[in-house]
């Protein structure tokens, strides 16, 4: 998925856009700071290892919820206090991995 995703963002002119796949880890901490994180899998809750990766005034947008059932929220990296904005309910595949839920045995 992370080479289609290079080949269509090449084909589309972007330079950019660097795809990398985090496999173990979440994000790209040797990266870092981003002005802006996408996570395109839910989590049982807001992972602090994502926010600590944002610049601040940095924006991370994660579903957050239940493995069925997650609410979209943007957060903003602020001095004293992130800002949560509630976007609204969705539900997309689990997060897997550290900071997911546990195996269901």
């Amino acid at each position: 998925m992370a080479e289609g995703a290079k080949k269509v963002l090449d084909g589309l002119g972007y330079t950019n856009i660097v795809v990398h796949l985090a496999e173990e880890t979440l994000g790209w901490p040797d990266e870092a700071p981003y002005d802006a994180i996408m996570v395109t899998a839910a989590a049982p809750r807001v992972p602090t290892e994502l926010l600590a990766q944002l610049a601040m005034d940095g924006r991370l947008v994660i579903p957050v919820g239940s493995r069925y059932m997650q609410q979209l929220y943007k957060i903003t990296r602020r001095k004293d206090k992130n800002e949560v904005e509630d976007l609204g309910g969705c539900c997309f595949v689990s997060l897997i991995g550290k900071d997911a839920w546990e195996e269901e045995k």
